[in-house]
């Protein structure tokens, strides 16, 4: 959940004139276009599952606007369509894996996996990565602990694209984070940020739109605000919360490259800028298990109180809703889930002369 939707008017995130295509057509049209690409079929189709799961939620920026990027990297060997994910180092409830330049959400499923294994064993587990991609939304990761009754945790580095404030060239990425927290109603507490203002794939989806964006979401290659996401995307972005973002952003680079022993800061490769090489990038997944220090029955009252309190708290507009993280999502998701998920045209027909060239049998409509 993006921290700008805390207190919630949902703003249109497609163009009156997309194209809706239904949620299980769209991940089997992207499942064959990931194990035509070399991946197995398992893999296939997890990989897009994150992406279709992503749309679902309304977080376009992170969904099936990626297929053709990540497409072309599996073909070029960029990507590796089947690594041998491996423990690297680590022991008791800490390890890490080696992820042999694998799909990132390959990579981080096989790291929440290991690091839920682990906190049912131990209590907590955590597990970093090495040696991955780019793994989309961090959400996707975090609600798997809660989808199994923990609290999950899930980070990932960026290569650089944040300039500090008065610096002239970006020194980290926007490095995204995200927590899910069980509530045990209809959908969990799940806060997805990425410590930019916005995450890139907000500039492609705006240029794929044909918009505008905001002068305080990025500036051009030379520091300079834009309205331009093209010559955002080709500039730096900007921190969220100033020297509070970029310190966070270091953090998570400490814990994702430093700590797992990959690679950090500008040792990592943008898929844009590098699109024949993998991009070294690293997770670092952490599990709870709740029930380690309080029974399931009383979380659940507690957090029953938590959530009713929240919920009850005055706004200033009465035509406005005070939601949870993760709720927008789970509201978003249920609309998609029977009216499909909008695709801008642009959009739409890249996935279809994607799936001409590999020879799909899917049909997108």
């Amino acid at each position: 959940m993006n921290a700008d939707n805390f207190i919630f008017i949902k703003e249109s995130s497609m163009a009156e004139n997309s194209i809706n295509v239904h949620y299980e057509t769209l991940h089997a049209f992207v499942t064959e276009l990931f194990h035509k690409s070399g991946m197995p079929e398992a893999d296939a189709r997890f990989y897009a599952w994150s992406l279709v799961q992503t749309n679902l939620w309304g977080i376009d920026s992170h969904g099936v606007l990626r297929t053709k990027v990540y497409v072309e990297r599996l073909r070029k060997g960029a990507v590796n369509p089947r690594p041998d994910i491996r423990k690297e180092r680590g022991t008791l409830a800490f390890e890490v894996l080696n992820g042999d330049d694998g799909a990132g959400p390959v990579v981080a499923k096989a790291a929440m996996e290991r690091a839920i294994a682990l906190a049912g064993q131990f209590g907590v587990g955590v597990v970093g990565a090495l040696r991955s991609n780019h793994f989309g939304a961090a959400a996707l990761y975090a609600r798997m602990a809660a989808d199994a009754g923990m609290i999950g945790i899930a980070m990932t580095n960026v290569v650089p694209n944040v300039v500090a404030p008065g610096g002239s060239k970006p020194v980290v990425g926007n490095n995204p984070l995200a927590v899910a927290i069980p509530t045990f109603g209809e959908f969990p507490f799940a806060l997805d940020i990425s410590l930019s203002n916005v995450a890139g794939g907000k500039l492609l989806l705006a240029s794929k739109k044909g918009e505008k964006i905001p002068l305080d979401w990025a500036t051009d290659n030379q520091g300079r605000p834009t309205d331009d996401p093209d010559l955002a995307f080709k500039g730096f972005l900007l921190p969220m919360g100033g020297y509070k973002g970029l310190g966070l952003a270091y953090m998570v680079d400490i814990l994702c490259g430093v700590l797992t022993g990959g690679a950090f800061l500008d040792g990592m490769k943008g898929m844009y800028k590098f699109p024949d090489d993998p991009s070294l990038t690293g997770h670092f997944m952490i599990a709870f298990q709740t029930e380690a220090v309080m029974p399931r029955a009383e979380l659940e009252e507690r957090m029953a109180a938590f959530v009713s309190k929240v919920k009850a708290s005055p706004m200033w507009d009465a035509r406005k809703e005070m939601l949870l993280p993760g709720e927008l999502e789970h509201r978003t998701e249920q609309a998609r889930r029977a009216a499909g998920i909008p695709l801008p045209p642009a959009l739409y027909e890249e996935l279809v002369a994607l799936g001409q060239e590999l020879g799909a049998t899917t049909a997108l409509r």
